[in-house]
């Protein structure tokens, strides 16, 4: 089964406030474009993925993305995560509307694109699952096969949303890349110890990281 990923993507400028202990304002958009670049060149790089849409109203971040692949789809609701999400699966929907698609967070500067394909492979056996985060409160990521809708519920305790809204929780080992989200300097830190892609390594060197 080929995926087509959705990845959402706020402006740079407004990414990753609860970093700022670890990054400050000038690096913050640098470090948060990095993640996504990552993340994306990752995504691109599994064999279950045809494609991957960014709903992003950022230019920079569309420019750098496109650039690398990924299909850029402005954010034309403007109302926040879930709202990008969902226009970004009718979007790629129109395009594929018989194929599956997943909603992948932007912030996944380890991912490896063999766990990603387990992951992927596990979704196809139900019509939505969902994987929660390393902190076992959000989600990563939502799947959706074909014909069935994404309804994404993403933010603070979503892991617990998208159970009861039906989706399947995929309960997987050995897929730390795919869950290890960047919210805080400790999460930071846990993902350079997985293993970053060269962007979000080379942004990181730059920063004075402080022991936990």
């Amino acid at each position: 089964m080929q995926w087509t990923l959705v990845i959402p993507l706020k402006p740079l400028a407004q990414a990753k406030s609860r970093l700022a202990d670890t990054a400050h304002d000038g690096v913050r958009p640098d470090l948060a474009l990095a993640f996504a670049q990552d993340t994306v060149a990752a995504a691109l790089s599994c064999p279950a993925v045809a494609d991957v849409a960014v709903v992003t109203d950022d230019a920079r971040a569309a420019r750098e993305l496109a650039a690398l692949g990924a299909r850029i789809v402005p954010d034309a609701p403007g109302a926040g995560l879930n709202a990008a999400l969902a226009h970004g699966a009718a979007a790629v929907r129109a395009a594929r509307p018989d194929g599956a698609a997943a909603a992948l967070n932007a912030d996944l500067p380890a991912l490896r694109p063999a766990e990603l394909a387990r992951v992927l492979e596990a979704a196809g056996e139900f019509p939505r699952a969902f994987l929660a985060d390393a902190a076992g409160v959000g989600t990563t990521l939502l799947a959706a096969t074909a014909g069935r809708e994404l309804r994404p519920s993403f933010g603070a305790g979503s892991r617990a949303r998208h159970r009861a809204s039906g989706a399947a929780e995929l309960r997987l080992g050995a897929v730390d890349s795919v869950r290890q989200d960047v919210d805080t300097g400790q999460d930071l830190r846990v993902a350079l110890a997985l293993g970053v892609g060269p962007r979000t390594a080379a942004a990181a060197a730059r920063l004075l990281i402080p022991e936990s």
